[in-house]
C-alpha cells in the first residue's frame, strides 16, 4: 500500500504534468491566422480607455488578476451569485464595458474566435504597457468557462487583510511560488483601494498614513466606505517600482501589501525590488505569464462567449 508521502508525490506529478498539457495548448501565435488583427485591435481600445481615463489601466490589470484564480472569462459573467457578487469584488471591479466594447469590434471582426478570457490577458498586457511597465508575450488560446462561482472567489482571493502566511497560501494554492506572489503584488503601483480595505491600517496599525487619509476614510465603519485613495500615491498612473519603496516607508496602504515588508521572509526580496525596477519587471513579466495559465479552458472544452457577460 502506498504510504501517504508516496501518495502526495504521485499526485504531485499529476498537476504539473497537467499544468505542462495546458500550457502546451496555449501559444503566443494562437490567433494568426484566424484573426490576424486581434491584438492590434486589443491595445488600440485600452490605449483609448487608458487615455480617457488613466486609472482604467489598473482596472483591467485587476480584472485579469481577479480572473485568473481561474483564467476562463468567469470573473466577467453576470448572475445573482457570480463572481463578480463576491466581496473582493463586489463595488470594486471596474472596465467591464471596456471589455465589452473590445470584444464588439472582435465580432466584427472575426466572429466568435477570440475568447473573453484572452481578451482580458492581452488587455491587463497592453494596461501595463500603456502606463510605461514591461511588455511580454502573452499565451493564448484560452476557452471561456461558463459558470461563475462567488463562493469560490470568497475563498481563493486574498483579502487585503491578509497576513503574509495566508498570502503565501493562497498563492501556492495555485500553483504560484512566494516569490511569484511578491512580483505580482507590484501590480498595486497603479491603482486604487476602498476606504472599507484600508480602514483598519489607518487607523488600528500606522500613524504614518492617516493624516492625509483620514478625511477620505473616517474611522466610523459605513462612512465612505467605497472612497478611494491610491495604492501608490507618488506615481499613481505610472506602472513603475514605488509600490516597494512605499513599504520601505511603512506607507503599504492595505495590510496585505505592509506584510512584504514587515520583518518576513518577503522583506529581502521587497527590498530589491525597491532598489532594482529593471529586476523588478523581469519577474513580474514571467509571473504573469506563469499566472495566465492557471485553470485555463483549452480544446474543445468550455466556449467562446459571444458576449462576455452571459455563457452562450
Amino acid at each position: 500500500m502506498a504510504s501517504k508521502k508516496q501518495t502526495f508525490a504521485c499526485c504531485a506529478m499529476a498537476l504539473l504534468f497537467s499544468a505542462a498539457i495546458v500550457s502546451a495548448q496555449l501559444s503566443t501565435d494562437f490567433y494568426d491566422d484566424t484573426c490576424p488583427d486581434a491584438l492590434d485591435i486589443i491595445e488600440s481600445a485600452v490605449r483609448a480607455a487608458v487615455h480617457k481615463e488613466s486609472r482604467m489601466g489598473a482596472s483591467l490589470l485587476r480584472l485579469h488578476f481577479h480572473d485568473c484564480f481561474g483564467c476562463d472569462g468567469s470573473v466577467l459573467l453576470d448572475g445573482a451569485t457570480s463572481e463578480k457578487n463576491a466581496q473582493p469584488n463586489m463595488n470594486s471591479l471596474r472596465g467591464f464595458e471596456v471589455v465589452d466594447d473590445i470584444k464588439a469590434q472582435l465580432e466584427d471582426a472575426c466572429a466568435q474566435t477570440v475568447s473573453c478570457a484572452d481578451i482580458l490577458a492581452v488587455a491587463a498586457r497592453d494596461s501595463v504597457v500603456a502606463l510605461g511597465g514591461p511588455t511580454w508575450d502573452v499565451e493564448l488560446g484560452r476557452r471561456d468557462g461558463t459558470t461563475s462561482s462567488e463562493d469560490a472567489a470568497n475563498s481563493d482571493l486574498p483579502a487585503p487583510t491578509s497576513d503574509l502566511g495566508d498570502l503565501i497560501k493562497a498563492f501556492g494554492n495555485k500553483g504560484l511560488s512566494a516569490s511569484d506572489m511578491v512580483a505580482l503584488s507590484g501590480a498595486h503601483t497603479i491603482g486604487q483601494a476602498r476606504c472599507v480595505n484600508f480602514r483598519g491600517r489607518l487607523y488600528n496599525e500606522t500613524a504614518t498614513l492617516a493624516s492625509s487619509l483620514q478625511p477620505r476614510c473616517p474611522r466610523q465603519a459605513g462612512t465612505g466606505d467605497n472612497n478611494t485613495s491610491p495604492l501608490d500615491p507618488a506615481t499613481s498612473y505610472v506602472f513603475d517600482n514605488f509600490y516597494y519603496r512605499n513599504l520601505m516607508l511603512n506607507k503599504g496602504l492595505l495590510h496585505s501589501d505592509q506584510q512584504l515588508f514587515n520583518g518576513g521572509s518577503a522583506d529581502a526580496q521587497a527590498k530589491t525590488y525597491a532598489s532594482d525596477m529593471a529586476g523588478f519587471f523581469d519577474d513580474f513579466r514571467d509571473a504573469m505569464v506563469k499566472m495566465g495559465g492557471i485553470g485555463v479552458v483549452t480544446g474543445s472544452s468550455g466556449q467562446v462567449r459571444l458576449n462576455c457577460r452571459k455563457a452562450n
